[in-house]
């Protein structure tokens, strides 16, 4: 846990967050906020409600560096699910299929999975945050409208497998701005042909920022309300 030092919050500060599972992005922003009484407030790149792990959260004037931060390559430590798929790709939806996958080899799983490290063409979920036509995707996706999506250009700099226990798969990634981990679980799914979701996903680095170094939320809630309990008395 990092130390809390003298904050300046309306002049600017970059803060790291570990982000809670079920939680939204904008449930930490809306949280710190009301915590530290400063409206201007933003986070440099969504995490989905059931991911965890790093968060950034710019602050006055340093709210100037987000798109900096969020152009930033991320890690991610990930784990697959074989032989089960979801519509939105991870397990925020219910299964819509099942295959068999006990005729893969574990080194077939890994070819499929190093397979993708490079650059990609890579077509995003439907349950996102993209904007078509000026709706979220995720709005569509649950009013039952199905979208022509376009792939997007996305580089996987390196997969180092962690561990292969079929039908999970763990391993952590390093890739660029705008790359989704659930649909790289999808095509890694129909690349061995049983399908896959997407079961955990953890940020741990956004560039040079670490989770390591991320304030969990309530510690931070109670710090700041000690000061200012301190300052009021």
């Amino acid at each position: 846990m990092p130390q809390f030092p003298d904050f300046n919050f309306a002049e600017g500060e970059i803060l790291l967050f570990d982000k809670p599972l079920t939680w939204t992005s904008f449930d930490v922003v809306n949280k710190v906020r009301g915590t530290i009484r400063i409206k201007k407030v933003g986070h440099a790149g969504t995490l989905d409600p059931l991911a965890t792990g790093l968060l950034v959260l710019c602050t006055g004037k340093m709210t100037k560096k987000i798109d900096t931060i969020q152009a930033a390559e991320k890690e991610y430590l990930t784990t697959i699910c074989l032989g089960k798929t979801t519509p939105s790709f991870d397990l925020e939806t219910e299964f819509d299929s099942e295959t068999d996958y006990s005729n893969l080899s574990v080194e077939q799983v890994k070819e499929a999975v190093m397979s993708f490290v490079g650059d990609l063409q890579q077509i995003p979920p439907m349950f996102s945050a993209v904007k078509v036509g000026g709706e979220r995707l995720y709005k569509l996706a649950r009013k039952g409208q199905e979208i022509e999506l376009q792939p997007r250009a996305v580089s996987i700099y390196s997969i180092e497998i962690i561990k292969i226990d079929l039908p999970n798969v763990e391993f952590l990634m390093r890739c660029s701005k705008g790359t989704y981990v659930r649909s790289l679980a999808r095509d890694i799914g129909i690349k061995l042909g049983v399908g896959a979701h997407l079961s955990a996903l953890r940020r741990t680095k956004i560039g040079d920022l670490s989770v390591e170094n991320a304030y969990d939320i309530p510690t931070f809630v109670q710090h700041i309300k000690s000061q200012s309990n301190n300052i009021s008395s």
